[in-house]
């Protein structure tokens, strides 16, 4: 037990501290995710028709707003953007109660999702910005386990909320997510500086020399590819339920299992799957193991609609298993990504152009994948696999791109803060506990499988 205890400490103080912070955030996230569809359905009284409309409305904001959310990022510092992104959901969620038009949601919605998105891009920037290069990946690894952690403890705080079927209760979870917001804000407050944030405001008046994120074709499209990439998550939440539910005997209950085996999986793993990437070269080696899973994980689920029984639910849970290690790979190697192919002058910039150009790698994966699933069958599921192959394929030539481009045109003295994490050899990855996508991170884009909602 103390060797476990010991094994299961954070990398770093910094990185036990963000990691808190990482926790806090999915504990009032996951809480008012939990009981949100009765909440908007039953409280505000809006149909389902109405609040999909709104999450669109709310996506295409957060979507036109992210490049010019990423250089007020720069402008303005990480930490600061970062805290009055959490102050400004912290305010928005305490107003949710008192929405009770469409109108009204909309534009809760679009404000909650612009906000989201500043935090998110200002998470990014600062964590990057702040942790040692030899940490980056570690540190981040141990924060995405706490991510879940927490995700899973407002899952069970909002449970017990809808538990007791009263409406009156339900109100309350948006206030409670309020209070965790505004105490998550102070926490992100007494967090240290990062050297962005130590700037004059004359030094952030300056515009940096040289080309930015939007002129970085290989940025841009390796940042597609993994956008790509991630919509390993909706074949986790979309995808498979609905085959399972539509093409095999297995009994709906199995979901909760595979859902449970996904959240243990991303609490307890992330470390072991960042084991050995430290940069660029380690990460698209993560690349193809995460891309190689995937395609079993494909291959395993389509075997289901011939399987009949407990085999049926044994190939699910193998599948399910499969689909996870994609994701923490590939967790791992986009951390590696962010960290060695942007312009450490303008990191929120490129935050936002990530965010740009990793939508469109994704945003279509919902109505084609389920689509070839459903209606192809066994030769969809192969063409899905194919299309993740094609993706991590490109994604090698791509990077390179990228840090060509950094290389001519960002002076070697700054370049040197570009890199991801350490030498394996030095590293020791936990397997025990410590205090847990997507595509992902605490200021308001939830990885993990978990779909973040206004």
């Amino acid at each position: 037990m103390p060797s476990l205890l010991a094994r299961a400490k954070p990398p770093s103080p910094l990185a036990g501290r963000l990691s808190a912070q990482s926790m806090l955030f999915a504990l009032g996230e996951g809480t008012f995710m939990a009981g949100s569809a009765v909440f908007f359905t039953q409280v505000v009284g809006l149909s389902a028709a109405q609040v999909g409309l709104g999450l669109t409305l709310a996506g295409v904001a957060a979507f036109i707003t992210a490049y010019p959310l990423g250089r007020l990022v720069d402008r303005i510092g990480p930490k600061r953007a970062w805290a009055i992104s959490a102050v400004g959901q912290a305010s928005m969620f305490a107003v949710w109660p008192f929405i009770e038009s469409f109108a009204g949601y909309v534009a809760m919605a679009v404000v909650m999702e612009v906000l989201g998105a500043l935090g998110g891009t200002a998470h990014g920037a600062y964590t990057i910005d702040v942790l040692p290069p030899r940490e980056r990946v570690t540190s981040r690894a141990y924060m995405y386990s706490a991510l879940n952690v927490g995700f899973t403890l407002g899952s069970l705080v909002g449970g017990i909320a809808l538990a007791f079927e009263s409406l009156t209760l339900i109100q309350v979870v948006p206030l409670f997510t309020a209070a965790v917001f505004l105490v998550n804000a102070l926490f992100i407050t007494r967090l240290p500086k990062a050297p962005h944030d130590l700037r004059t405001a004359e030094e952030r008046a300056v515009k940096v020399p040289g080309p930015g994120p939007m002129r970085n074709a290989g940025w841009l499209l390796s940042m597609f590819f993994a956008g790509v990439l991630w919509t390993n998550q909706v074949i986790l939440n979309v995808v498979i339920p609905l085959w399972l539910v539509e093409k095999t005997d297995s009994p709906w209950s199995v979901l909760a299992l595979l859902f449970g085996t996904n959240t243990v999986m991303c609490i307890f793993l992330p470390m072991l799957a960042a084991r050995g990437v430290k940069d660029r070269s380690t990460a698209l080696r993560a690349i193809r193991v995460s891309t190689v899973f995937f395609i079993v994980s494909c291959v395993v689920t389509l075997s289901t609609h011939e399987a009949v029984g407990w085999l049926t639910i044994a190939l699910f849970f193998l599948g399910h298993v499969t689909l996870t290690g994609a994701e923490l790979f590939l967790s791992a190697a986009s951390w590696t990504f962010e960290a060695e192919l942007m312009d450490p002058r303008r990191r929120g910039e490129y935050q936002g152009a990530a965010e740009l150009s990793s939508t469109l790698g994704r945003v279509w994966a919902p109505a084609v994948y389920t689509f070839l699933a459903m209606s192809w069958g066994s030769a969809g599921w192969l063409v899905i696999a194919g299309i993740i192959t094609v993706a991590a394929a490109g994604l090698h030539p791509a990077t390179a791109m990228a840090r060509r481009f950094l290389e001519r045109h960002v002076p070697a003295d700054v370049l040197a803060d570009a890199a991801a994490g350490e030498d394996p050899a030095d590293q020791v990855a936990p397997v025990g506990p410590p205090i847990v996508t997507q595509p992902a991170e605490p200021g308001g884009v939830a990885p993990g499988g978990v779909t973040r909602v206004p």
